[in-house]
């Protein structure tokens, strides 16, 4: 079994930063509303303020405000689809497992399509919230463990965040030049330790400078 991050790993750039647009360009008034409270939320990120948990939570926010959303989300993914990786496209498999910590109701209809499966963050659509835990960097490997699957042969990944999972496979890829580059995960050394580990905690390094 092959698994696959999704954002910036098979699919550039973010599926919901890129979903939340095209819904704005549709509803402006939502630029008024929902631009100013991210940023805000993601200077706070950026300085350590807040945790990755609340950042997701305002950057989510605009999807309770999406009417008709089944529709609309199938009719981003009829325009978006052309952003997969070639390369994972080429060597798809249908035992694949996308495993993201984008919400559920964005990455379950492109999986569908894709005829793979999949495990995201389960956010209720209605309230506002999320149902548990963010699926990002040691949730995902405890996701494997927890559900006894099988041994992962590839793991592929954008983030160091996700080493925990990367130490759960056979073989590891750190994917670069936005989803196109798939090379040898980093081994663990004394000299990068110390930093992986500070990702994988709070994810803070897809907001360094």
């Amino acid at each position: 079994m092959n698994v696959y991050d999704f954002d910036d790993t098979i699919f550039h750039p973010d599926c919901t930063a890129k979903f939340a647009f095209y819904f704005a360009v549709r509803q402006p008034s939502l630029f008024v509303t929902y631009l100013p409270k991210c940023i805000k939320a993601y200077s706070r990120f950026k300085k350590r303020v807040i945790p990755r948990y609340e950042f997701e939570l305002t950057f989510f926010s605009f999807i309770p405000k999406v009417k008709d959303f089944d529709r609309k989300i199938n009719d981003f993914w009829d325009k978006n689809i052309k952003n997969m990786s070639a390369w994972y496209m080429a060597q798809k498999k249908p035992d694949d497992l996308i495993i993201s910590a984008s919400p559920d109701c964005i990455i379950a209809p492109i999986a569908e399509r894709l005829g793979v499966n999949h495990v995201a963050s389960e956010y209720d659509r209605e309230y506002g919230v999320l149902c548990g835990n963010l699926m990002l960097a040691q949730s995902k490997a405890q996701y494997i463990i927890n559900q006894g699957m099988p041994v992962i042969d590839n793991f592929y990944s954008d983030s160091l965040s996700d080493t925990p999972i990367a130490l759960c496979a056979e073989k590891a890829f750190l994917v670069l030049d936005k989803a196109q580059r798939p090379v040898p995960w980093p081994k663990l050394t004394k000299e990068n330790l110390e930093d992986i580990s500070r990702q994988i905690d709070v994810g803070w390094e897809d907001i360094d400078d």
